[in-house]
């Protein structure tokens, strides 16, 4: 692989795991004083705003547009592209701050929108309320992203890859602070989740914080000099950025639909939410990695008019995810009960939580792939400032999902919307791959990358297949006293056998894992 892309898939990919992990003990804490109450839902809508939002402006139109433009002005003038960024800076404070003031004011409004369900019950004014604090995390957030860009856009991957991490930090002190005693009486679900509020805009100015001081320490200064305006650089910004929010409404669309169904079911929004988080994991790990990392390559590969380099970076990236995320898939689907029991069933979440959060897990790992796998095409489009496609395809998706989620509920329950999740993921592929065909060679997979598709394929199966037998042999073993250390050893056996298979099958050499860990050192 090429060194400079996997030293930057294993900075941020390294970094984005120690963050899920911290996330996994998050959400064991908020499973264990929460469960799927009132509060749980409540804050699980709260915080999912400002998320939205978040992949919207930020990680999505904003910063998919940005990336691009400052890559190519960092080849050019590296002052110009710092200028660049500080009106781009301006410009985010002043529509953020106003974005912020109004999701205030009109807060009940959102979580109508986001979960009619919750309006009968004591869930929608709790939402409302944590809503409110919760959401200047938006502005905060926003800023973070827009510097990481310029970060990776540089080569600085490690700041940006950390700062997650702060966030999981400040809601595992949130709820450790109300253990203590904090609360003169037994702490409820309540008050654990005012406290989680509370730590999201406090996460946010904590990420903001460490990317804006690596930013300053690599000579970038990006304190406005001047009041927001529309200058030539900024509308060909916004220009490119239409299409990629477009884009990203509809992916927020497919959200709220689900949303909405889980809200029509007690208990479903949480059972989403833990599924969701397990399969995160993977796709943080591996896919925020490929994106954030590809996307800067390929832009200048493609200013350079460099073919062979797109290719090798398409495809490396390709082959990287898949040699990781296929395992997971098959794990999730052979052993989902013992690892959503292990980390989750405990305290207010029960064995009834952990049957329906284990069916949620089954199905988005079918979509696991394609999640994956849509970091490494879309970079192909944006890169060429190519927006506009994607926004038809993921139009495309919405349908699929809106069909499956909203025409199966009746049918299948809270799970036809991960189902409508997960078949609108795979449309979405399908007409990425399509698309990308259009552009030659660079988007086509090298003989290396096609050679190990199916040796991927099937050193993940020969993995499953020893990994379910070892789950179903040591079933009892999950179940009482140990049962940690039992996914330990389950999580060991899973690992070592995939990486003998892959070995063997040919899916992957030591020597270039060796070599990679070598160069990151």
């Amino acid at each position: 692989m090429a060194p400079r892309l996997i030293k930057g898939f294993l900075t941020v990919g390294g970094w984005t795991m120690i963050s899920r992990l911290l996330g996994f003990l998050r959400d064991i804490l908020i499973a264990r004083f929460l469960g799927t109450s009132a509060a749980a839902e409540a804050f699980v809508v709260a915080f999912s705003l400002p998320n939205m939002f978040r992949r919207f402006f930020a990680e999505g139109a904003f910063n998919m547009a940005f990336v691009p433009l400052y890559a190519k002005k960092l080849e050019d003038d590296p002052e110009a592209a710092d200028a660049f960024a500080r009106d781009a800076v301006a410009f985010m404070v002043f529509a953020l701050t106003l974005f912020t003031v109004l999701g205030i004011l009109f807060m009940p409004f959102l979580v109508f929108a986001m979960a009619a369900g919750f309006v009968e019950d004591t869930r929608f004014d709790l939402a409302v309320f944590y809503g409110r604090i919760a959401f200047p995390y938006i502005l905060l957030i926003s800023l973070a992203a827009l510097v990481s860009g310029l970060l990776n856009s540089n080569g600085r991957f490690l700041a940006a890859a950390a700062a997650p991490a702060l966030l999981n930090i400040l809601f595992i002190g949130a709820m450790i602070f109300v253990v203590l005693d904090v609360f003169p009486d037994t702490p409820s679900p309540l008050d654990f989740g005012a406290a989680l509020a509370w730590a999201v805009p406090l996460g946010g100015l904590a990420q903001l914080g460490l990317v804006w001081a690596a930013a300053r320490r690599a000579g970038h200064r990006l304190l406005p000099r001047r009041l927001p305006r529309l200058t030539p650089d900024l509308k060909r910004l916004l220009v490119i950025a239409a299409p990629v929010a477009l884009a990203g409404g509809v992916v927020q669309i497919n959200l709220l639909v689900g949303r909405q169904v889980a809200s029509q079911f007690e208990g479903a929004v949480g059972w989403l939410y833990y599924a969701d988080r397990l399969y995160q994991l993977p796709l943080g790990v591996i896919g925020i990695a490929i994106g954030v990392v590809l996307l800067p390559e390929l832009s200048r590969r493609v200013r350079a008019e460099d073919l062979a380099g797109q290719q090798a970076a398409y495809s490396r990236a390709a082959e990287f995810s898949l040699l990781l995320t296929l395992p997971a898939t098959v794990a999730f689907l052979v052993v989902p009960l013992p690892v959503v029991s292990v980390l989750f069933e405990r305290g207010a979440f029960g064995p009834d939580d952990t049957a329906a959060t284990a069916v949620a897990l089954m199905i988005y790992a079918l979509g696991l792939p394609a999640f994956v796998l849509q970091k490494v095409l879309q970079p192909a489009f944006f890169a060429r400032e190519d927006t506009r496609r994607p926004f038809y395809y993921a139009l495309v998706s919405m349908v699929v999902n809106a069909v499956v989620a909203i025409g199966l509920a009746r049918t299948l329950g809270f799970t036809a919307a991960a189902l409508g999740t997960t078949l609108a993921a795979w449309a979405m592929v399908a007409l990425l791959w399509r698309g990308a065909r259009s552009m030659g060679a660079a988007t086509r997979l090298d003989r290396r990358a096609r050679g190990r598709m199916w040796r991927i394929i099937a050193a993940s199966l020969a993995m499953g297949g020893v990994t379910w037998a070892f789950g179903l042999l040591g079933g009892g073993l999950f179940l009482g006293a140990g049962r940690e250390l039992a996914l330990l050893a389950l999580i060991a056996v899973g690992a070592g056998s995939y990486l003998m298979f892959a070995q063997l099958f040919g899916a992957v050499q030591l020597g270039e894992l060796r070599g990679a860990f070598r160069r990151q050192r």
